[in-house]
């Protein structure tokens, strides 16, 4: 089992841009959205613009996302990063009637998981499409100037419970990425593969 994960991370490690084919771009502009958080009030990415960001795709059904936000790398990322100034959007592209999807769901996990960031609905799966989200979780994080510079999964423990990390050491990709952002370097790891559930577009 170890060796099958190692494989797996370090195949994301050295994937190339083609990781997000039919998606964004890592080096390049990130797609704006515009989508309705739980109350019903509409969020654009632009109106972020000169401030770094978080998109985390979100489902609070998924078991690696439970995992991830009470044991994992999720727990305390988000709210510590927000202190630093970083916007922090959590997304569920989940259509109607699928896993995970619906305001009060995610009014439930937003609780459940003391989330303090927005969570956005994505029902037509646009913006999930547009990123080319695959799992929840599956992080994207973007520069003041509104560049995709890392994309992927949140650490290098698939499990989602940070308790097999690959190599025996903890990395969380999102701090290292917005570390680097923060210290005006290129990120040195910017493209990893996401682990988790499939998020759960409409048709």
């Amino acid at each position: 089992m170890q060796t099958l994960l190692r494989s797996f991370l370090l195949a994301g490690s050295i994937l190339s841009l083609t990781a997000l084919a039919g998606g964004a771009t890592v080096g390049a502009a990130a797609p704006d959205f515009t989508l309705k958080d739980l109350d019903g009030k509409q969020v654009k990415l632009s109106d972020y613009k000169g401030k770094v960001v978080v998109l985390e795709w979100f489902n609070p059904g998924c078991p690696y996302v439970k995992a991830a936000h009470t044991k994992g790398s999720l727990k305390d990322t988000a709210q510590r990063q927000t202190k630093n100034g970083v916007v922090w959007l959590a997304i569920n592209s989940g259509a109607p009637g699928k896993q995970g999807a619906g305001v009060d769901t995610n009014r439930e996990g937003k609780k459940t998981f003391g989330l303090d960031h927005p969570v956005l609905l994505d029902e037509s799966g646009q913006a999930g499409r547009a990123y080319g989200a695959t799992n929840t979780p599956h992080m994207f994080v973007i520069d003041k100037n509104g560049t995709l510079v890392y994309a992927g999964a949140i650490d290098n423990s698939p499990d989602g419970e940070g308790a097999s990390p690959t190599g025996g050491k903890l990395i969380n990709y999102v701090d290292a990425a917005l570390e680097d952002v923060a210290a005006g370097r290129p990120v040195k790891t910017s493209n990893t593969k996401a682990y988790g559930c499939s998020v759960k577009y409409g048709n």
